[in-house]
């Protein structure tokens, strides 16, 4: 998955526009969705951002809607569960399991479809960034923004060894699965215990010789980075605070 979405965000049709005015749109667009009191305005954000996704930056439909599934999937389990245990007012569907009544009422669904709606649309907005936009300059950015050099170094890192450590596990369950280790659930569940302890001593293994490498490079505790020469076009400029006021506005309107 590291090396799906940097392949995308190396190679989208969008790869040349400022990584600046990408991030505020996509930031502005989550803050939009999770701010806003009715599911039009997310719906609104989600729909347009994954048409951007997709028709602008010329992402595969197929590649995008698997990874939406995932995120959508945990919204639905949580609005099902909001839906269920919140809110009041009339009687939509109730059904009773061992003697208990469970019922959405009114409330409770206009909660669980805000829900999702937010989720939809936070989502849809970040994938947007993510596919878009190399990590590396969305790194240079945050550094123009005066972000703390630590936070950002640190987060470098953390992003880097994620998927580090994602492939280690990978091989390690592989290695597992070629000597039938998840035969049965006494195997299963000694065999996760080992890819546990295993991976921790990878981890550590890890850290070290990334020590020693960055030593060996004169580590002086700073990482360069170097900030794209970019210039916005007016036009791009415009048209992200035209479909900005104009989620605002339906926000606004619609509460």
């Amino acid at each position: 998955m590291h090396n799906l979405l940097d392949d995308y965000a190396h190679g989208n049709a969008l790869r040349e526009t400022s990584a600046r005015l990408k991030l505020f749109l996509g930031l502005g667009a989550i803050l939009l969705s999770v701010s806003s009191p009715t599911p039009i305005a997310p719906l609104f954000v989600a729909i347009t951002m994954s048409l951007s996704t997709v028709i602008l930056a010329k992402i595969p439909v197929r590649i995008y809607s698997r990874l939406l599934l995932v995120p959508l999937s945990f919204a639905m389990l949580s609005a099902g569960v909001v839906a269920f245990m919140h809110g009041s007012g009339q009687t939509l569907f109730s059904v009773e399991i061992f003697g208990f009544s469970l019922a959405i009422r009114e409330e409770g669904a206009n909660l669980a479809a805000l829900l999702i709606a937010r989720t939809f649309g936070g989502m849809c907005s970040m994938y947007f960034i993510s596919l878009t936009t190399p990590m590396i300059e969305i790194f240079a950015v945050l550094k123009t923004l005066r972000i703390p050099q630590f936070v950002i170094e640190l987060s470098m890192m953390i992003y880097r060894y994620i998927f580090v450590f994602l492939d280690q596990a990978a091989m390690i369950h592989s290695a597992q699965v070629m000597r039938l280790g998840d035969a049965g659930t006494k195997n299963s569940i000694s065999s996760f215990a080992m890819l546990c302890s295993v991976l921790f001593l990878r981890s550590w293994e890890q850290g070290e010789r990334l020590i020693v490498a960055m030593d060996s490079r004169c580590y002086d505790g700073k990482l360069d980075l170097i900030e794209p020469a970019e210039r916005t076009k007016p036009r791009a400029i415009l048209a992200v605070a035209v479909y900005l006021a104009a989620a605002t506005a339906i926000a606004v309107l619609t509460r």
